[in-house]
């Protein structure tokens, strides 16, 4: 007798499953079926406007910032669709998920801080890729904006990370922005030294290097006189790129100009402006 009441109970169990499953079939063949379609139209999308921006020429790293919110904001809205239709309340979803956000966001200000400022860079583009900056007390060439830090390269090949927050708010100096660059250098002669030959010496120097510019033309002019020293001023206009080049050439050539003229150098040479 316990035997045939526990058949008719699975029996009946078994009715109650197939039931649900033949009522609910629909519901869940639809939701499978959104699901697929939705999977494909997102990743079509997201190609296809990835595409455009590369033709608008859009900058690379403001490319996979946008293919990145598209890409999960089309998921979020795939997934409330797909537990809709297998019945599921989706607006009590949406207030779960408005309130772990809210969560997250008090908990992660700092970081909230860096995606701002990432977001600042992309689209104001203060520096791109390939620029030589100088910001937060150090300089090098950037060779990676991400949302929340951007990478420099030193020129002695060091990897330095800055948060993007503190950048976006402090000082940035580019010197990539501009095609051309002034070298600004101060040489201290004695005051044995004759003016006009110093003068002479330095402007043959700049007048005869190759990558000096001579629009705008190179000054050389009377700086300072000093207790101890007669002061040069030299401001010279060259290629952003042939910067360093320049300025080390200068130094070189004045310095073996001025030996072989039997000029004086004083203890030191000021530079003004370095990379």
């Amino acid at each position: 007798m316990k035997l045939l009441t526990e058949i008719n109970y699975l029996d009946q169990y078994a009715t109650s499953t197939i039931k649900v499953l033949i009522d609910y079939s629909p519901k869940l063949i639809s939701a499978i079926l959104i699901l697929f379609i939705g999977i494909w139209v997102i990743r079509f999308i997201n190609s296809f406007a990835r595409k455009i921006m590369v033709r608008r020429n859009v900058e690379p790293t403001l490319i996979e910032f946008l293919s990145d919110i598209m890409f999960w904001g089309l998921r979020i809205i795939l997934f409330i669709a797909v537990i809709s239709k297998l019945g599921i309340e989706s607006s009590s979803f949406v207030a779960i998920l408005g309130a772990a956000g809210l969560a997250v966001g008090l908990s992660l200000q700092g970081s909230l801080s860096n995606f701002a400022g990432g977001m600042l860079i992309i689209m104001f583009k203060p520096f791109k890729l390939g620029d030589t900056i100088q910001a937060q007390n150090v300089s090098g060439t950037v060779v990676d904006i991400q949302i929340f830090v951007t990478q420099l390269l030193t020129s002695n090949n060091q990897a330095i990370f800055i948060p993007n927050g503190i950048l976006s708010n402090g000082v940035i100096v580019n010197f990539s922005q501009q095609h051309n660059r002034r070298t600004d250098l101060v040489f201290s002669v004695s005051y044995d030294t004759n003016i006009k030959d110093a003068k002479t010496i330095l402007t043959s120097i700049l007048d005869n290097h190759p990558k000096v510019l001579q629009h705008p033309k190179p000054d050389v002019v009377l700086a300072e006189l000093t207790d101890s020293s007669i002061k040069f001023a030299i401001r010279a206009w060259s290629a952003t790129s042939d910067f360093g080049e320049v300025s080390s050439d200068i130094l070189e050539n004045a310095k073996t100009a001025f030996d072989a003229a039997g000029i004086s150098i004083q203890p030191f040479v000021k530079e003004f402006s370095k990379t």
